[in-house]
């Protein structure tokens, strides 16, 4: 089994960060790891609780996790709390400890070899610290990187440490210089290592630490993540306010913190004051700070409020069904507001904001440092009061609060817009798809196959498709698995995903997010996740091929596809294995004009894809992960449309190219069958005809098609018919029967293709592309457009010849070629070739592009 070690730097049961390891964990737990956690105890000078054994603070934690610390730390002669307390004053805060300097080392040596020992002890495999570069024991923070060095070399482990910094804590009460002054010589810095991947909460976090560690490594944003759920009064918590003597009707503001000077709850019974009918709970351990818990009931009393105030203790940070126990979500069910009027310069984040936006609960705030910066500028609504103005709330202040209190219209609009911008910004589903990508699920020893599957708002398509991918024949079902991409989604679709791989857990079923729009980036993301655990597979040999198969969320896929495609793979030993695609006729019916030109094109592509292989097509193809590895993956291309750089549709395509052009083969499987979707057809039909439905100009996109009514299924007129073959087969001839050729000339000395163009013109072909590649300077056609000027030269100047070979393989209905453009009207024909070339190398007007239709239209 495998074992994570959480350790956390805050030293006390229940905290932020605390609450965040264990979101972060749940995870990996569910997972199958094991979960330790070091409180941080014997890191923390200033807690109170420095080698002090543990009492009840397992109850407050989740039944999967083991509370654990390292053994004999306090057997380690010299390292007691004095010693740590020490260090902080006189090496972090005077910079004046080189005297230390050899009992530091001494120590941290001493200290990780029993982390190392420990951590042996267990088999530990993964590595979670939370603050571990809080200054307040540099000599546990050094100690720390010498365990993972050791531990990680000797067991050979990738980036296993995830080491996550909530606090710059060395910026927070700056006044007193607590932790020192920029650049903190004496602190332990952040260190590049193969070992460590690190995080910082938000954006001005990470810009400061890479202030302090200028040409630090492997540092991303991962903000605290919260579920975006509103919290609900139930059977179980409908007792919460009578148990705690809290009147049913009151207001109730909720204070969820530690009770410490710093998080200034003085503000919350001012503000109860001025508001004579509302309660306030404070979540938070009176124990911690036991002067400033009897100096806020002095205050309390002053104030005239004590009766209306209710210290709680501490709640639980997740759902419990313990009889007598409630969770922070509790409070917040029965919870007007939340209250966070916290000091100006000593919160990162600040949870309860988070908290109380997932919750469903309205928040007041102060306008502390870093508000704005995590909150204020996304948008998130909420009173907020200016302490530089005013350090305690004042009537309108607590006139904001009464109306959100009251006003059940602006509450519901506030709590609608700060739960769509907290799904999207802190949504669980931003770490689980870190941990997805850092940390993937293991995959099984026999999996041979990843299908990957993105998807975009698919509700209505996803378990037919779902469905045709379980029920593939000839297939163990632990020898492939899916790999579903959702893209932003936002409808049912990731709920459907889970509910069918519930449903079927004999076929492994992943879903993973991918945030950056465009089916190329999904396809990518799905691609590497797959690439990157395929290499983890235990007890597999190293000669096996493995392959990742991409698949169309609107697609559904025949009973042998994935066998057949299989099959075709490992007999010819090709690097990308292409699918043979159809419609089902039956939807067609009624309407000959149109079916006739769409069969017209796939017997042109069954004829072409048998001699060259094709080119993939995403809704059906496979690349041995190798060649998909060598080939650096998917790339992604960026175009303008309307001013915005889009992704670039044809990511599938272009690799095709990539692959074929650095030498490596392409096969094509005609039993392994994808049924296509008409949808495009059907509800774009007027673009199809046109030759404009991937775009124009040169940009090619994908317009979303969903039908918002049925289709009306009409036929074409013999004109439309005409027209709709015609940009079909120009857009087809080109890639299919000159693409190939262009990207690997010595495919002409080979028997079939001479037989399919004839001794003389392949001779010709060959000698012309020399020409155009000498001509063009261009050695290589395989960058993102640069096939498309010499491929349209060489279709517009053997057009005849290409439609008569066309003619003779596929069939005479496939007639003579497209009229040309009006403009080689006037071109003398001595000069035809000539102006070929500048009509294909217009970059003004798109022109040619637009004459061949911009992407295949069947």
């Amino acid at each position: 089994m495998s074992v994570l070690w959480g350790v956390s730097f805050d030293g006390t049961p229940l905290s932020g960060v605390v609450v965040e390891f264990l979101k972060t964990a749940a995870r990996l737990s569910a997972r199958g790891h094991r979960v330790h956690l070091d409180l941080g105890y014997d890191i923390k000078a200033d807690k109170g609780a420095f080698f002090r054994p543990y009492r009840d603070e397992a109850g407050l934690l989740p039944d999967w996790v083991v509370l654990d610390r390292i053994d004999g730390v306090e057997q380690v002669r010299g390292y007691d709390r004095p010693f740590v307390e020490r260090v902080l004053t006189e090496v972090v805060q005077r910079e004046a400890g080189a005297a230390l300097r050899p009992e530091i080392d001494r120590i941290a040596g001493e200290l990780a070899g029993r982390i190392t020992a420990t951590w042996e002890r267990l088999g530990v495999t993964m590595v979670m610290v939370e603050n571990g570069t809080l200054p307040e024991n540099p000599t546990y923070t050094e100690a720390l990187y010498r365990a993972i060095d050791r531990y990680g070399a000797r067991h050979r482990l990738g980036r296993f440490v995830f080491w996550r910094d909530h606090d710059l804590m060395w910026q927070s009460e700056p006044g007193i210089a607590k932790y020192g002054r920029f650049p903190y010589r004496e602190t332990p810095a952040p260190r590049n290592s193969p070992y460590i991947h690190y995080f910082a909460l938000h954006e001005q976090a990470r810009a400061r630490t890479l202030e302090w560690v200028p040409g630090l490594r492997n540092l991303d944003v991962l903000p605290n993540t919260f579920p975006i759920a509103t919290a609900e009064i139930d059977a179980r918590n409908a007792g919460f306010k009578r148990d705690y003597g809290i009147p049913e009707d009151a207001p109730l503001l909720a204070r969820i913190t530690r009770i410490i000077p710093q998080k200034r709850v003085d503000r919350d019974l001012h503000l109860l004051a001025l508001l004579p009918d509302a309660w306030l709970f404070v979540a938070g351990d009176v124990e911690e700070a036991p002067a400033e818990y009897v100096h806020l009931t002095r205050l309390a009393e002053r104030l005239g409020v004590r009766d209306r105030v209710v210290f709680g203790g501490w709640l639980t940070p997740y759902d419990t069904t313990t009889p007598g126990r409630y969770s922070v979500r509790d409070l917040l069910a029965h919870a007007s507001v939340v209250s966070f009027l916290t000091s100006y310069d000593y919160e990162s984040y600040g949870n309860p904001v988070s908290e109380a936006i997932a919750s469903g609960t309205p928040y007041v705030t102060s306008g502390y440092e870093l508000y704005n910066a995590v909150y204020g500028s996304a948008g998130f609504r909420a009173p907020v009061l200016d302490i530089q103005a005013n350090d305690l709330p004042d009537a309108a202040f607590a006139r904001e609060v009464a109306e959100l209190i009251t006003d059940e219209g602006k509450r519901a609009e506030v709590v609608r817009v700060n739960q769509e911008l907290g799904r999207a910004r802190f949504g669980t589903q931003v770490v689980d798809d870190l941990v997805d990508r850092l940390y993937p699920p293991p995959m099984g020893a026999g999996t041979r196959l990843s299908v990957v599957l993105p998807v975009y708002n698919e509700a209505a398509n996803l378990r037919s498709v779902l469905r045709t991918l379980y029920d593939q024949q000839s297939l163990d079902k632990d020898s492939y698995e899916v790999v579903l991409v959702d893209n932003n989604s936002t409808d049912d679709t990731v709920a459907l995903a889970r509910e069918f791989a519930a449903a079927h857990p004999d076929l492994a079923v992943h879903v993973i997010h991918e945030p950056e729009q465009g089916v190329s980036c999904a396809r990518r993301a799905g691609m590497d996740f797959a690439a990157a655990r395929s290499r983890n597979r235990p007890d597999t040999d190293p000669a096996q091929r493995f392959y990742l198969v991409s698949a169309d969320a609107d697609c559904q896929v025949d009973a042998h596809w994935l066998s057949e495609l299989l099959d075709a793979m490992e007999t010819t030993k090709a690097s990308i294995g292409v699918c043979d695609y159809y419609y089902n006729a039956d939807h067609f019916t009624g309407r000959p004009r149109l079916w006739d030109a769409i069969q017209r094109t796939l017997r042109c592509r069954a004829v072409t894809f048998a001699l060259f292989g094709g080119f993939p097509d995403g809704k059906g193809f496979a690349v041995e992960r190798d060649a998909y590895e060598r080939a650096g993956g998917i790339e992604i291309f960026y175009q303008l449309q309307d001013g915005k750089f889009v992704s670039h549709l044809s990511d599938d395509w272009d690799f095709g190219i990539k692959v074929a052009g650095g030498g490596d083969a392409i096969t094509y499987a005609p039993r392994s069958r994808v049924e296509i979707n008409p949808r495009r057809v059907d509800h774009a039909i007027d673009e199809v005809i046109a030759g404009r439905a991937y775009g124009s100009g040169g940009t090619i996109v994908m317009r979303d098609i969903r039908p918002s009514a049925p289709a009306v299924e009409t036929d074409l007129t013999e004109a439309e018919a005409l027209q709709a073959w015609e940009f079909s087969i120009k857009d087809f001839t080109p890639k299919n029967t000159i693409l190939p050729v262009l990207l690997t000339p010595a495919l002409l000395e080979d028997d079939a293709v001479i037989g399919f163009f004839g001794a003389d013109l392949a001779a010709r072909l060959g000698e012309r592309i020399a020409e155009i590649r000498a001509g063009m300077r261009v050695v290589d056609f395989t960058p993102i457009h640069a096939y498309k000027t010499p491929s349209y030269r060489l279709y517009l100047e053997f057009a005849d010849e290409l439609f008569a070979c066309l003619r003779k393989h596929v069939g005479e209905d496939i007639g003579a070629p497209p009229p040309l453009p009006p403009c080689f009207a006037d071109v003398p024909p001595e000069r035809f070739a000539e102006f070929v070339h500048y009509y294909c190398e217009d970059r003004e007007s798109g022109e040619a592009h637009n004459y061949f239709g911009n992407g295949g239209v069947f």
